[in-house]
């Protein structure tokens, strides 16, 4: 149990999750990570934006009753999602005189996936506000960060914007404010990485829409709260951009060394062109590393074995996530080794077509590499570099 004050009257209630390691059964938490939910009291009403997993409920209402809370009027449901709705109907229990406030689309959710009565509801538009007393709320519409109903709430006279997902990031921590910066913006990274990447051009908007409030903190729902909003909007700003950089990420597999001799060579020879390399071995690299290298990679070159007549499901694994997180990255290729005829290259460019990049010839060989091969693959970093020259990146 802890209550982390934000400011007089403004505290996080929520609950933090050192030991959980695995998110939607699909994202490595190597930190953990933080369900945060906010307890604003005005002179008047007292509202709770966002709420907890609902395995975390009895931290919740342990920190709700340490600061001698008897009544809730407003629960804030700024994202559908359970890791942040979930013990609304337990909030709703426990203080049957709160109203749950949010937007028609996440109403709709709401009820669909916790079955919350119509009459609980107090539906909001963007830029409606809600007094609290000497406290205003006030909603402003960030769809897309990650779904299509995510709200934040503008604390008016505090300067506080609650972000939920934006911003956020899996990170579980003695303090609930920024103590380590550089820590901090990694996480948000990986983060970012792992769910908010295909959504750029929607984040830009309301990044910018954001933009015309004063703002002193940022308190998203997972992980850090900001006292600095300058260090995640910048690297937010980077992130989105399309800057890219001088490195080329090869993730791959390999069964019998033939394929692991092409990446390595082809590391080598790049390395001598002035170009930094991040091969990642998919057998071992955490899927959350991977999306990271992602945001900034001028080129991904894929690399697999055959397998039967198609690529390992690990590299076909691989393409799918590139394809679903649609990164910026300007060229991609695919390389391996095969023993015998099948379709693997034009199985895994099929995967990828929601990349819009520079597309490199496949080069794929049988067997183990020979000095042609090695040739091809000289010939390949040499056209990485003529793609990463006009890019200006060398």
């Amino acid at each position: 149990m802890s209550v982390h004050k934000i400011k007089d009257g403004v505290f996080e209630v929520g609950a933090a999750h050192f030991d959980r390691r695995l998110f939607d059964e699909l994202i490595p938490l190597p930190d953990g990570t933080t369900y945060n939910a906010y307890l604003v009291i005005g002179s008047e009403k007292t509202a709770l934006i966002d709420t907890v997993d609902p395995e975390k409920r009895e931290v919740l209402f342990e920190n709700l009753e340490s600061l001698g809370i008897e009544r809730i009027d407003y629960v804030i449901s700024q994202h559908a999602e359970q890791d942040h709705s979930g013990s609304i109907p337990f909030v709703l229990e426990r203080f049957p005189m709160a109203k749950v406030v949010t937007n028609k689309k996440c109403k709709g959710f709401l009820k669909d996936l916790l079955h919350i009565e119509d009459d609980k509801f107090i539906e909001v538009d963007d830029g409606d506000t809600i007094s609290l007393g000497n406290r205003t709320l006030q909603f402003i519409f960030t769809p897309w960060v990650h779904w299509p109903e995510t709200m934040s709430t503008y604390l008016v006279e505090d300067k506080i914007m609650f972000t939920c997902d934006f911003f956020g990031s899996h990170y579980a921590g003695a303090s609930i404010f920024v103590k380590d910066e550089a820590k901090v913006i990694e996480d948000a990274k990986r983060y970012y990485a792992e769910i908010m990447m295909p959504f750029r051009n929607q984040i830009k908007r309301n990044i910018e829409k954001l933009s015309s409030y004063e703002i002193d903190i940022i308190a998203p729902s997972h992980g850090s709260v900001y006292k600095n909003p300058e260090i995640i909007i910048n690297a937010y700003r980077d992130w989105i951009s399309e800057r890219v950089e001088n490195i080329v990420l090869i993730p791959y597999v390999s069964m019998h060394g033939s394929t692991e001799r092409m990446v390595y060579y082809l590391v080598d020879r790049l390395v001598e062109r002035g170009i930094d390399v991040k091969p990642c071995n998919l057998t071992v690299t955490d899927t959350g590393k991977l999306a990271m290298a992602l945001v900034d990679a001028a080129t991904v070159i894929l690399a697999s074995p055959q397998v039967l007549a198609g690529a390992h499901p690990k590299a076909v694994y691989a393409a799918f996530l590139m394809n679903a997180l649609r990164p910026k990255t300007k060229n991609i290729g695919i390389i391996g080794s095969y023993g015998w005829g099948g379709r693997m290259a034009e199985q895994l460019s099929g995967l990828l077509t929601n990349i819009k990049a520079h597309v490199f010839e496949p080069l794929l060989i049988k067997g183990h590499p020979d000095e042609d091969a090695y040739r091809k693959l000289t010939e390949l970093a040499d056209k990485i570099k003529e793609r990463h020259a006009e890019l200006g990146l060398l």
